[in-house]
């Protein structure tokens, strides 16, 4: 057994692999209510070695948020199984609908024109929406997206798609390039983040600010989302990235 693993794991070394995952610091991007990250130096090497402090909200950069963050009494971050953690990945590519539409939102409708071309979703996969709004990382500016009147544009998933793809496809996890589930739109039309509520919802767990979406397939490659383990934490950076097939 302990052969067949090696080989696999010599397999997989030989694939490509694509790093879904901002660099981020106390400058980059991040959501209104969280005050900017932190980075100190506690020592130097004039001291004898290099060590740091961070201090950032959970959800900062590429992170990964647990049931908890938004569902009372549900599962925090530490209490994801690693099995949970690697899922076959599919893509879902919406930036030309976002680029000329920054207010676009996923519809049940585009699902099944995806299915139509690349076949059935797979129960059991993490879905991605590639907007390629991460490619505005890391312009605070552009990756907000405020109008004259103070209001984000940037694009999300429909609660309709979302419940179509947990519900009907039974995937088991989602991601996006964006800070929010939600289209902008939706949020300021529902007056809160009704698919970001809908997702964990289904005690499973979602990754936000994905990079590099669009060097990935539509089908066929596997994504791990290697995080931390805090203890009873809503959430955390993560180290997300795909090995293609």
């Amino acid at each position: 057994m302990s052969n067949e693993l090696l080989k696999a794991f010599r397999f997989i070394k030989e694939k490509h692999w694509v790093d879904l995952t901002h660099t981020f610091g106390p400058d980059s991007p991040h959501f209104s209510a969280f005050d900017s990250a932190e980075f100190k130096t506690l020592f130097n090497h004039d001291d004898g070695f290099f060590a740091q402090s961070f201090s950032f909200a959970g959800q900062y950069g590429t992170h990964i948020d647990a049931p908890i963050h938004f569902v009372r009494d549900a599962r925090y971050l530490h209490e994801l199984d690693l099995k949970e953690l690697v899922l076959p990945l599919i893509v879902i590519d919406k930036s030309n609908e976002a680029e000329e539409n920054h207010d676009f939102t996923l519809s049940v409708d585009d699902i099944f024109a995806f299915e139509e071309e690349y076949g059935e979703i797979e129960e059991g996969s993490f879905v991605a929406l590639r907007t390629d709004w991460s490619k505005r990382w890391p312009n605070i500016d552009t990756f907000n997206n405020k109008d004259g009147d103070g209001n984000n544009h940037a694009p999300g998933w429909s609660v309709e798609a979302l419940s179509f793809l947990f519900k009907e496809r039974n995937v088991k996890a989602i991601g996006h390039e964006t800070f929010d589930t939600d289209s902008s739109i939706d949020y300021q039309k529902n007056g809160s983040l009704l698919a970001e509520y809908f997702v964990l919802d289904q005690d499973t767990y979602q990754v936000e600010l994905l990079a590099n979406l669009d060097q990935v397939p539509a089908k066929g490659a596997v994504i791990l989302n290697i995080v931390a383990k805090p203890d009873h934490a809503s959430g955390f950076p993560v180290r997300s990235f795909a090995i293609l097939p």
